[in-house]
């Protein structure tokens, strides 16, 4: 099922402060790019739209939304070969049921190995899981489900990435459920504990009633106290999403703070992906601006001492050969670079893969790296994945009729 398609049936209409970019002749520079695998629509799999991880061992592992041998999706790994290509095998297929189905947010492990995602769709109520997948001796995977959503909700649709915590509990996000007051979905953060008899218990941290940021499509970003951040698709004052902070209180109740409130157009709305920090505790991220005026930023927020907090937008996108509705999140390299994608535009209208560098005045370089043709790859909507060397991975949607995806790496 493809997502977009997903998203727009289910909500029907979800959808600068001006930092002046410089732009030179190398801005527009294309990099070394290479097709790793490219995906055949069949039993390999089919759309996948969130970001890779590695192992240890260097093989790299992602979802697909849709084939797989049930049509419902897939977990993938690609590994490398001596000889410089890779081998794509599926971990598992999703049947449709019980197990879920249309797997969107990236993949997390644990110390043991063991693979956590979740899936949009599915499960007993057919809302969403969350899921485990295991390792076994014959090189098999076996997929667990640590939590089924119920319908009627308290929360469904679980569509972004899991984090831990020191404590081995699990945290994430549904784009619906929770109150019925909001237009396009409330949602809600939730928590997941393990027991000790092997299950987990769910319990709601945060449960929007409508008159604030709703509808969670991006995972969440701890900090070192253990507070959460992260953003929504809608809501919030000017009905364009924000940022927020869940706080944890002593009696294991959660206060939430609306950080910042988009205002769209040019200051940018409808962010649907994950934040990151820098060292200095600042926070970045980005907007689709998906069904309103303008093309999508990239944002920067700088907590004041006051509690405040000031966005800076690093990069306004026009549509045109940098790229529109950046619907991925940003990842830093060693030397404080951003890079990230724009899920359309560029040069041939298929979007693009982009790098900000920091200059000694405060602003910002921008440079596209590379621009999607169609062939293999079209359409990023995944978060990019650095190796030490400073290479770059990362997935395609595909158009869905032509190309179903692919994994690449650029070479910068």
């Amino acid at each position: 099922m493809n997502y977009k398609k997903f998203l727009g049936a289910a909500s029907a209409v979800l959808m600068i402060v001006i930092v002046v970019t410089l732009m030179t002749p190398g801005a527009w520079a294309q990099s070394a790019y290479k097709t790793l695998y490219r995906f055949k629509g069949g039993k390999d799999g089919n759309g996948p739209a969130a970001g890779l991880i590695f192992d240890s061992a260097g093989n790299m592992y992602g979802t697909t939304q849709n084939g797989g041998a049930y049509k419902a999706g897939t977990v993938f790994e690609l590994s490398p070969g001596s000889g410089g290509g890779w081998t794509e095998s599926v971990l598992y297929s999703f049947m449709g049921g019980a197990d879920g189905a249309v797997p969107t947010g990236s993949l997390i492990f644990d110390t043991s190995g063991n693979l956590y995602g979740t899936t949009a769709l599915g499960g007993t109520s057919g809302t969403g899981v969350v899921f485990e997948l295991v390792p076994n001796s014959s090189g098999e995977w076996t997929e667990n489900v640590l939590y089924s959503f119920a319908f009627p909700p308290p929360a469904t649709g679980p569509v972004g990435a899991l984090i831990f915590d020191a404590a081995g509990n699990l945290y994430g996000t549904t784009w619906n459920g929770g109150s019925n007051n909001c237009q396009y979905g409330c949602g809600v953060v939730f928590k997941l504990t393990p027991t000790n008899n092997g299950d987990w218990t769910e319990s709601v941290l945060y449960a929007p009633d409508g008159s604030g940021l709703t509808s969670f499509h991006a995972g969440l970003t701890m900090d070192g106290a253990g507070d959460l951040y992260g953003a929504t698709w809608y809501g919030g004052i000017n009905g364009n999403g924000g940022v927020f902070e869940l706080t944890p209180n002593a009696d294991g109740s959660w206060t939430e703070h609306t950080l910042y409130n988009f205002k769209g157009d040019t200051n940018g709305a409808h962010p649907r992906d994950r934040l990151i920090f820098d060292s200095a505790g600042n926070l970045y991220g980005t907007t689709g601006n998906q069904f309103t005026s303008g093309y999508g930023t990239v944002f920067k927020l700088v907590p004041n001492s006051d509690g405040s907090w000031t966005k800076h937008t690093l990069h306004q996108f026009t549509g045109g050969k940098d790229g529109a509705n950046p619907w991925a999140g940003l990842t830093f390299d060693s030397a404080g670079n951003l890079y990230g994608t724009t899920n359309d535009g560029g040069a041939s209208g298929y979007g693009v893969v982009f790098k900000l560098t920091p200059t000694s005045t405060g602003g910002w370089t921008f440079h596209v790296l590379h621009a999607f043709k169609d062939a293999a790859g079209a359409y990023p909507e995944g978060d990019l994945l650095l190796d030490v060397a400073g290479n770059i991975y990362g997935t395609t949607y595909g158009d869905g009729s032509k190309t179903f995806g692919s994994v690449f790496e650029i070479t910068p």
